[in-house]
Parts: C-alpha cells; sequence; structure tokens
C-alpha cells in the first residue's frame, strides 16, 4: 500500500494561467493606448483629458490596474514562498504586499474618479 502524501498549495496551473491572462490583457491596453497617442498628435494635456473622460477609458485603465496588480501579486507570492524560508517573515511580507498592492489599485481608483 502507498501512502500519498500531499503538500503545498497547488496553485501551479491557476497562477501559470492568471499570470498569461493577466499579462496578455496589459499589452494590449498598452498597444492601444500607444495607437490612441500616436493618432492624437501633437498630445497636449486637454487631449489626455479627454481621453480619460470617457467612460471606456477609466474601465480599461481601472481593469490595467487590477491586472496589473493580480499579476504582481501572484509573481510577490511565488518568490516570497520560493525564496523566504521563515514561516513568520514570509507571512509578514506577503501581509506587506498584499497592502502595497491595495493601495496602489485604491489610489488608481481615487485618481481615475476624483
Amino acid at each position: 500500500m502507498v501512502n500519498r502524501v500531499i503538500v503545498g498549495a497547488h496553485y501551479g496551473t491557476r497562477d501559470w494561467l492568471a499570470q498569461r491572462v493577466t499579462a496578455a490583457f496589459m499589452a494590449v491596453y498598452v498597444v492601444v493606448v500607444l495607437a490612441l497617442v500616436a493618432s492624437r498628435a501633437p498630445f497636449t494635456y486637454e487631449t489626455w483629458k479627454a481621453l480619460f473622460a470617457q467612460g471606456w477609458m477609466r474601465v480599461a485603465t481601472l481593469l490595467f490596474a487590477l491586472s496589473l496588480a493580480w499579476h504582481a501579486w501572484v509573481g510577490a507570492r511565488d518568490i516570497l514562498m520560493d525564496y523566504v524560508k521563515h514561516d513568520g517573515l514570509r507571512l509578514a511580507l506577503q501581509v506587506l504586499t498584499v497592502l502595497l498592492v491595495a493601495s496602489y489599485v485604491s489610489w488608481t481608483i481615487q485618481i481615475l474618479w476624483r
């Protein structure tokens, strides 16, 4: 009889897919923003303000920020799980990372809908 011992959180496939999906969305967003900036030359503050006055651009930017936050969290968490062996220190760094990423997303929301 073989006793199978399963250890770890088994995030593998889900996190691999999350990294790819968020990276793809961020790449598309960057290409669209660069195309918009290039098509509206000369690009002034008024043009920038008019672009972000549109609801779809605000939503797309918020989705970009959320994708970036998720992408950063998965990467940082994996690095911390791989290289920080002390449980207490790893937990503290993970909590710090979550708080930092959440504050960046909150700041983005404040900027977009101020």
